[in-house]
């Protein structure tokens, strides 16, 4: 068996070096699998030049079966998988391969994380449209996963508190209330919490807000007594705080990245692995990547404090791993964060 308790790199076919790994013992598998017959790595060989698509799957899927046992009940796991079109056909490659991994009842899909890539590859076919998001599909062995979800993306929070509120903040709602049909009394009353909301966001008690007002917007739907529907019905409006944190949404947007001296065909976005990292394990949790390719994974975790695990089968692209790790230059993802 293999000693995980350290962080380390392995050269060899993950087929042979996961099942050395013990049950129950990694945190978070986040990784990259070859995409099927869209480029050649090292010599050829590997998962990704398989002749069909279901072969491809079959051996994909047997490398997520062994990760799916080393992880930790509390753990999860993430597979970015491509597309690929044949004769002009686009296969679904990646939602195959979660539908047959869901088939097998040994996780669940708790959320798919669509990457939009903000430079797509303008690959110049006037029949299609370009190509700009990738999936990261998120899976979880038991209903007790570690999702960490304040953590995701919390930049954003950052720079949302920093924003600051003009002069004009809510100056169209006095405009609308002037032109609803609510009597004068709900006027005045709407004006009086106008105000005192306007305050709170410039004081920076809350991030912002949204009025409804009956007449001039659309119902809200449901609710119970008490609820904004009721409010409108009641009063004539209602307002809606805002609090100061970004909405955790599935979707995140990053560069197709390139690293200078860079050997490897295809490196996935640092920036969102350091974000699933944050999302899905604690400090000193063990991250492992069975496709390390140029070491991304690896880079990440060691910068945020987490162990990691990296399986690869091509020595020259370990050996360029093992340089990223201990390059006392920061990658360019790391400056930005």
């Amino acid at each position: 068996m293999i000693d995980i308790s350290i962080s380390n790199l392995f050269c060899g076919d993950n087929a042979e070096i996961l099942p050395l790994i013990p049950d129950n013992s990694v945190d978070a598998v986040i990784t990259s699998p070859p995409y099927f017959q869209q480029r050649e790595y090292g010599d050829g060989s590997g998962i990704g030049n398989e002749e069909t698509l279901e072969e491809y799957l079959e051996h994909v899927i047997s490398v997520f079966r062994q990760c799916v046992r080393i992880t930790k009940d509390a753990g999860s796991i993430v597979f970015n998988i491509g597309d690929k079109y044949i004769d002009g056909n686009l296969l679904l490659v990646p939602y195959q391969f979660a539908l047959a991994v869901q088939k097998e009842k040994l996780v669940k899909l708790i959320n798919e994380l669509t990457w939009i890539k903000v430079n797509p590859v303008p690959k110049q076919d006037p029949r299609k449209l370009i190509c700009a998001t990738e999936p990261f599909f998120i899976f979880a062995k038991s209903p007790h996963y570690y999702f960490n979800k304040e953590e995701f993306l919390s930049y954003r929070d950052t720079l949302l508190k920093k924003q600051t509120a003009g002069n004009d903040v809510g100056k169209k709602y006095y405009e609308l209330i002037g032109r609803s049909d609510l009597s004068n009394e709900q006027k005045e009353q709407a004006r009086k919490e106008l105000s005192e909301v306007i305050s709170e966001v410039k004081q920076g008690k809350l991030a912002s807000f949204r009025m409804k007002i009956r007449g001039l917007h659309a119902l809200p739907y449901g609710g119970q007594a008490g609820g904004r529907l009721t409010q409108i019905e009641t009063k004539g409006f209602t307002i809606i705080k805002i609090y100061g944190n970004a909405l955790r949404r599935d979707v995140i947007e990053s560069t197709v990245e390139t690293i200078k001296g860079n050997i490897h065909p295809a490196v996935y976005p640092a920036s969102i692995v350091h974000e699933l990292i944050k999302l899905l394990t604690k400090e000193n949790d063990i991250v492992l990547d069975p496709f390390l390719g140029s070491g991304t994974t690896a880079v990440a975790a060691k910068r945020l404090g987490r162990r990691y695990i990296g399986i690869e089968i091509h020595r020259e692209y370990i050996e360029y791993a093992e340089q990223r790790l201990t390059n006392k230059q920061p990658d360019m993802f790391e400056i930005l964060l």
